[in-house]
């Protein structure tokens, strides 16, 4: 907001606002952890009220301290990933999918979740010349296919909206019993990824994992799809860690740390 616009608003701008956005500044990802000195002398406040302000910057979240340095706070990183991880989502992620085209051969798409669809974001595709054309806004329902499976598996919202929307049958092999569905969502979570075939369309198999942000949130799934003649269900052991593998590759991208790497 613009001097002109706050005054013509009558909301006048608070100072000490100002003055923590100038401690913000100095930190860079050149100059990641300044001293207190180092603030101080680049935001030019008094000594007296940059002490303060940073003191309860470190006591609120924002900063973290060691020893005589300071850092962005983690919770600030955690408040701001909502506002940055749709709009970095594809950028951090399409490298993961190109990776998996590659070792499998077959296409990658990314998908996040509106409801009871899910809407396809990001396309790696195959060189196959037989292939199953994946568009970037391709929006499909959530019950039929193995991505949607994994949405379930991991986000508890996710069951009412598809209830809601009804399970609509769209081949022999689309799920339409409330129990089947249950167990398929209960196995992919037992599982960590999805594998189905022939529920959408006849002749297509599909396998999915899921993506977490840095809170451990399920923000996507990733997965490949392919005409069943070169992934069917006696490739699953063969693909299915590769598919795995990558959502792993593409939540550490978006901060995630499993309890194994956090020690």
């Amino acid at each position: 907001m613009t001097p002109m616009t706050e005054r013509a608003s009558g909301t006048p701008p608070l100072l000490v606002l100002g003055k923590v956005r100038q401690i913000l500044e100095c930190f860079s990802v050149e100059e990641p952890d300044p001293t207190l000195q180092q603030i101080t002398r680049s935001t030019g406040l008094p000594a007296s009220t940059c002490q303060r302000l940073v003191h309860n910057l470190v006591r609120e979240g924002f900063l973290d301290r060691d020893g005589d340095r300071y850092r962005i706070g983690m919770a600030f990183v955690r408040w701001a990933a909502p506002g940055t991880v749709g709009r970095d989502l594809v950028r951090l992620v399409r490298p993961v999918l190109q990776r998996l085209r590659d070792e499998t051969g077959e296409t990658a798409c990314l998908y996040v979740r509106d409801g009871a669809f899910r809407t396809v974001v990001a396309v790696a595709e195959t060189r196959h010349v037989v292939m199953r054309l994946f568009k970037v806004g391709m929006v499909m329902p959530m019950h039929a296919g193995a991505p949607g499976k994994v949405f379930l598996a991991h986000d508890p919202t996710a069951r009412a909206d598809v209830l809601a929307e009804g399970l609509r049958r769209f081949t022999p092999h689309t799920p339409v019993d409330v129990a089947v569905l249950d167990a398929q969502v209960e196995q992919a979570g037992n599982d960590g990824y999805s594998a189905t075939f022939s529920e959408r369309h006849e002749g297509v198999g599909s396998i999915s994992a899921p993506v977490f942000d840095q809170a451990g949130e399920l923000v996507a799934v990733l997965g490949i799809g392919a005409p069943t003649q070169r992934v069917g269900p006696a490739d699953v052991d063969r693909l299915a860690p590769a598919v795995v593998a990558a959502g792993a590759a593409a939540s550490r991208a978006l901060g995630f740390r499993s309890a194994t790497e956090l020690g």
